[in-house]
């Protein structure tokens, strides 16, 4: 039997209670996703809570309306992805190819060097005026 699909999304202003009832999806996830090993999820939380903390700091609004975050995370038996959309914000300026070479230590930078190394997939892309994230990790195999 393969494992279910699990899905969970939130959208709200990019403030720090959006950031922390993203949480507690991500907390309402795992309960429905509990074939995903505990060192996958706390990598997935850990980066997926990062990015989106970091829309709440870094994001530019492009509109008196200020910064919308839209999260969308998707459990599927091969992987976990997380789409992160800064709505109505200005294009991030971040070089993706600059934080390989960052330190998780370093004083700036450091969100994206961490989640480099606990996902497979870091993707920034700006699609209609929206910022996108896509962040993703296979899952590893069944034992």
């Amino acid at each position: 039997m393969t494992d279910p699909v699990v899905t969970r999304s939130r959208r709200g202003p990019a403030t720090s209670q959006t950031v922390e009832a993203l949480q507690d999806d991500l907390e309402a996830l795992w309960d429905d996703a509990c074939h995903v090993a505990e060192r996958e999820r706390m990598a997935f939380t850990l980066a997926v809570v990062e990015a989106a903390s970091n829309v709440v700091d870094h994001a530019v609004p492009s509109s008196p309306a200020g910064v919308h975050l839209s999260v969308e995370l998707t459990i599927s038996p091969d992987r976990l992805t997380a789409e992160i959309y800064e709505i109505n914000a200005e294009p991030a300026r971040i070089d993706l190819e600059e934080s390989r070479r960052m330190d998780t230590l370093a004083d700036s930078g450091r969100g994206l060097a961490l989640m480099r190394t606990l996902l497979d997939t870091v993707v920034y892309e700006r699609r209609d005026g929206t910022n996108v994230w896509v962040l993703s990790r296979t899952r590893a195999p069944h034992r």
